[in-house]
Order: structure tokens, then C-alpha cells, then sequence
């Protein structure tokens, strides 16, 4: 009987050291750092990976991550120092380096992010604010965004948290603005449009001027040296004709009669009635072209 209680009290021992065993070993991960806190205070932060260890039941651990974490900010409406309205998409990177500051300021991942979020649209409206809108779209982008960062970090020191980055992935005119200016934008084109295609045609119509202008004095001369070549060839035909005709008038008055015969009978619709003893057709009736002579009475 003895036995039996004696080992039922000796289970029960071993079973007490496990259980507080195990509840004074703890383990911190490589992406976290481990706050101790004794009841209700902490005591330590241990910011090493490895087994380490509490008092059981009295102390506890909370992990806090140590890697660098993410803060996406939702899209905020800024007026820019030129009055202009710009939408800003922005997003932050930071990492918790005091664990206890942050335990005792914040808690929580959550909160952090809440109270964040309100700094960096503080700090972007500051920044932003006293800039003009095309510094903050090109000019001095990069600028601007490190100063923001450094704002940020400054304020969020206070709650053990390190900003690391803080990146503007959009900045641009409200929808409505935005229209606005494409349709702007499209009608200032279509005027320079119309003026490239007024200047072309009247440039086109220039240049068909000039060549029509060109195309008739080439004509004109061209007319002008036919009318003279034209005009050599006839004096010189009326030349060969003078001579022929003077070196053998009976031939030359020949040649004009056969050549008025070949033009004057040809195949065509021209009909004209003469007389066959006409002067027209004196060499039918002699080869010399002479009228015949008088029968003598």
C-alpha cells in the first residue's frame, strides 16, 4: 500500500519538474527579440537567438518581430504650395529597435501601424505642402522623400520604432483634374495638328503653283521653238520651192499639180463637180500642161 502512495507522490513530483521546466526555458527565433516582464513589469529584452530562461509562473514573455516591417499608407489628397490638388500614394518600411519603449508606448504591431500611418500623412502634408507640383512629380522626387522619412523617423522614435524608407509610389491629379488636362492636352495637339496641315497644304499649293507656273513657260518656250523651227523649215521649203522653181518651171508646176491631185481626190466624203477642160486638170489633157492647140478652120 505504501509503495502505491509512494509512487503515485513521486509521479506526481516528476510531473511538477517537468512542468516548471518547461516553464522556465523559453526560445527566441532569429526574426524576433523576447521582452521578460515580471508580473506586470519588464524587466529584460533579450535580442540574442537561442534557448534562455524565466522564472516559471511569475515572469512571461512577449515576442516582438524584429525584421523590417511594412506600413501601406492609403492614398491621401494633398494641396501642393501652388494650390494644385495631387492624390499621393505613399508607403513606408520601419523595424522596432527599442522593444521595451515600444512595448510601453504602443503594444502591439496593429497600434503601430494605426499611429504611423497618422504621422506619415502629418509629415507628407508638411513636406509636400511647400513644394510646387512639378517639383514633387520631377523635380526634386527623391529629395522629398527623404525629407519625409527623416520627419517620420523623428516622431516615431519616441515609441522605439526606427523608420528605415519611405517611398511615394504615385503622385498625381485627382481624376476629374486629370481629364481636365488630357482634354487639354488633346485639344492643344489638334490645334498644332491643324496648323501643320494648313502650313503643309498651303506649302503643297506654293509648290503646285510654282511647277504650274514652270510646266507653261516650258511650254511656251517649247511652243515658241517649234513655231521658229516650224517657221526656219517653211522658209526654207519656200527657199527649195524658189529655186526648183527657177531652175525648171515646167516641173516645178508639175509637181504642184500631181500634189494637188493626191490631195484633192482622195477617198473621202468631199465631192466637187469641175470642168474637164479646167485649168485644175490641164495636165489630163496634156502631159505638158499646155492647152491644146487650135484646129486650124
Amino acid at each position: 500500500m505504501k509503495t502505491g502512495i509512494s509512487g503515485i507522490v513521486a509521479l506526481i513530483v516528476v510531473l511538477v519538474l517537468v512542468i516548471v521546466g518547461f516553464g522556465s526555458i523559453y526560445t527566441v527565433r532569429q526574426t524576433e527579440q523576447a521582452l521578460v516582464v515580471r508580473l506586470g513589469e519588464p524587466v529584460r529584452v533579450v535580442t540574442e537567438p537561442g534557448l534562455n530562461f524565466k522564472i516559471p509562473f511569475i515572469d512571461s514573455v512577449i515576442s516582438i518581430d524584429k525584421r523590417i516591417l511594412d506600413l501601406e499608407n492609403p492614398a491621401q489628397e494633398i494641396i501642393a504650395n501652388d494650390q494644385r490638388r495631387l492624390v499621393v500614394d505613399a508607403f513606408a518600411r520601419y523595424k522596432i529597435k527599442n522593444a521595451l519603449r515600444f512595448y510601453q508606448s504602443i503594444g502591439s504591431i496593429q497600434a503601430a501601424n494605426i499611429q504611423l500611418t497618422t504621422l506619415l500623412n502629418a509629415a507628407m502634408r508638411r513636406v509636400l505642402g511647400e513644394v510646387t507640383f512639378i517639383q514633387i512629380v520631377r523635380d526634386d522626387r527623391e529629395g522629398l522623400m527623404n525629407k519625409i522619412r527623416d520627419q517620420l523617423d523623428k516622431e516615431a522614435d519616441g515609441y522605439g520604432i526606427s523608420v528605415v524608407d519611405v517611398r511615394i509610389r504615385r503622385a498625381d491629379l485627382p481624376e476629374a483634374n486629370s481629364q481636365a488636362v488630357y482634354q487639354r492636352m488633346q485639344t492643344e495637339r489638334q490645334r498644332e495638328a491643324a496648323e501643320f496641315r494648313a502650313g503643309g497644304g498651303q506649302k503643297a499649293q506654293e509648290i503646285r503653283s510654282k511647277a504650274d507656273r514652270e510646266a507653261t513657260v516650258i511650254i511656251a518656250d517649247a511652243n515658241s521653238t517649234a513655231e521658229q523651227t516650224r517657221g526656219a523649215g517653211d522658209g526654207e521649203r519656200n527657199r527649195l520651192f524658189a529655186e526648183s522653181y527657177g531652175q525648171d518651171p515646167e516641173f516645178f508646176a508639175f509637181y504642184r499639180s500631181m500634189t494637188a491631185y493626191e490631195n484633192g481626190l482622195k477617198s473621202n466624203d468631199t465631192r466637187f463637180l469641175l470642168r474637164p477642160d479646167s485649168e485644175f486638170f490641164r495636165f489630163f489633157a496634156n502631159p505638158s500642161g499646155k492647152p491644146p492647140a487650135a484646129k486650124p478652120q
